[in-house]
């Protein structure tokens, strides 16, 4: 009798260690899938992030990169030949300097200075940039701070043409054509990166 209790003794607390160790390893093992649920899980929101973006890259139509793109080549050469005639105190070819229409009168007021600095300078700037972030390559690289830096320029660059437009009719009387077709220019790529930006959106995040 001694010796069967003891027998069973032995496998009870056998079978209580086997307890343990099989607990032991079902929650080592639940532990290791809820992990790897758990990566999964961020490569798959990942994953989806990245395809949003792709599709938000591949959704803008190479039309639109192209001529958002020529546009701002058009405004960077206006704005080259604007600011070396300023430097240079040189006649607009083909613009009339008396009337309405009066390029030397424009480009010599006081408001073609802005903080000390000339509008044409300021102009070849926003151009050197436009040209930059318009290109196809700048189009297709998707960074959601790069958009928002293309949207944001354009919304400076419009502003800053209402107040221009209302210096050249209200302040100074005449307007310039040169500086009409940059304005033109401006308001164009307002109107293509704003209806990109509400077509096709933005990217869901910005990717280092």
């Amino acid at each position: 009798m001694t010796a069967s209790k003891s027998s069973r003794a032995r496998n009870a607390r056998a079978q209580a260690a086997a307890a343990r160790n099989g607990s032991a390893a079902a929650g080592q093992n639940g532990t290791a899938v809820a992990v790897r649920g758990a990566a999964a899980s961020r490569r798959g929101a990942a994953a989806e992030a990245e395809e949003t973006d792709a599709q938000v890259a591949g959704a803008v139509p190479l039309w639109l990169q192209l001529t958002t793109f020529v546009i701002a080549l058009a405004g960077l050469g206006v704005s080259v030949y604007l600011t070396i005639a300023h430097f240079t105190e040189s006649a607009l070819i083909g613009c009339s300097e008396s009337g309405a229409i009066n390029c030397q009168k424009v480009t010599t007021s006081p408001q073609s200075f802005v903080f000390g600095i000339p509008v044409a300078v300021l102009g070849l700037a926003f151009y050197v940039f436009a040209v930059a972030i318009m290109s196809p390559w700048a189009w297709r690289w998707v960074r959601r701070d790069v958009y928002l830096l293309r949207l944001a320029s354009v919304v400076a660059g419009i502003g800053f043409v209402i107040y221009l437009l209302y210096a050249e009719l209200f302040e100074i009387g005449s307007i310039c054509l040169y500086c009409t077709s940059v304005h033109i220019l401006t308001f164009l790529l307002f109107g293509l990166v704003a209806f990109a930006a509400a077509a096709w959106g933005l990217p869901e995040r910005q990717r280092s």
